[in-house]
């Protein structure tokens, strides 16, 4: 007798359809029908336009801004509880709020934690997430989270470049964990940009720990947002002899004048996920989805099977 995966239905809030389309295609069934109705003053409603009683049902929400998108997944997920689903799984491919992740001052938020706490109090069972800005976020949950690597979507391509003379950088001290684990697996040097901030998205000074001249560079980081970092440590390479900059950013929020910044930088190439949707296209950015990562995973949980071979990192 062969063994059937339980049946599952896959949703997603109004602004991340463009993703949770690919994901559905990828897993091998419809995306889920659900409406918003909204007031005339901007409050929405979700509903789920067809049955879910005793289903594992997946919600695909990118948590970026405006808190719209926030509010969208908790009332999904609130109407999924209300409507009798075993399972409801929180899909989100990128988690907002996460550089919250810490009182780094007096009298601010977590605010990550804060939405763990809303996520879990709506009805959530299950997350899943892709390269948290910070992974001891997982902790804030009580329920299973699966901590998803785009290392797993960019090691491909990386290696499809045939770099010689190949460098891995880390845009700032934080990020040197992740640094360290592409360099383990494409054998290669490592080299840590040490910035200081005056304020929030502003730089005051950036220096660079390691050799660059004649290496082939490519920095790594978990989002790219103003562009700032990424620009500046291009520059600064390639004014100390570098041979190219590229960079891997796994979520392009890309805010302000970003798309300015890349594009008047000496950076080669700008690699991202579709975890949020690029507000205009670029020459210099390169779109790597990330729905056959999710879908699969979403398989693997579904029918109760292992997922540590999606952990490269």
């Amino acid at each position: 007798m062969s063994y059937m995966e339980p049946e599952a239905k896959i949703f997603s809030c109004s602004n991340s359809v463009y993703l949770a389309e690919k994901i559905a295609k990828s897993y091998g069934i419809e995306l889920g029908k659900v409406t918003f109705s909204e007031y005339s003053d901007g409050e929405f409603q979700p509903s789920f336009e067809e049955s879910i009683r005793g289903l594992r049902v997946f919600l695909v929400c990118s948590t970026f801004p405006s808190s719209d998108n926030l509010m969208e997944l908790l009332l999904m997920i609130d109407a999924a509880k209300r409507a009798s689903a075993r399972h409801i799984t929180a899909v989100i491919p990128y988690f907002g709020w996460a550089r919250q992740d810490r009182k780094d001052k007096p009298r601010v938020p977590i605010g990550a934690k804060l939405v763990a706490k809303l996520l879990e109090s709506a009805g959530a069972t299950r997350i899943m997430t892709m390269d948290l800005h910070a992974d001891q976020i997982q902790g804030f949950f009580e329920k299973p989270v699966d901590h998803l690597f785009a290392s797993t979507i960019f090691l491909p391509y990386v290696k499809s470049l045939n770099l010689e003379n190949l460098t891995i950088a880390s845009p700032d001290m934080g990020g040197s964990k992740r640094a360290y684990a592409y360099s383990k697996f494409l054998g290669s040097d490592v080299v840590i940009c040490y910035k200081q901030r005056k304020e929030a998205n502003v730089i005051e000074t950036m220096e660079v720990i390691g050799d660059v001249k004649g290496r082939n560079i490519i920095l790594v980081d978990d989002m790219v947002d103003t562009g700032g970092t990424l620009t500046k440590a291009a520059d600064m390479m390639m004014e100390r002899g570098a041979l190219s900059v590229r960079a891997i950013c796994t979520h392009p929020i890309l805010s302000g004048s970003a798309y300015e910044k890349i594009e008047n930088s000496q950076l080669l190439e700008l690699i991202v996920t579709d975890s949020i949707p690029l507000k205009k296209e670029s020459s210099k950015i390169r779109v790597v989805t990330c729905a056959e990562l999710f879908a699969d995973v979403m398989h693997k949980v579904n029918s109760n099977n292992s997922i540590s071979g999606k952990f490269l990192m």
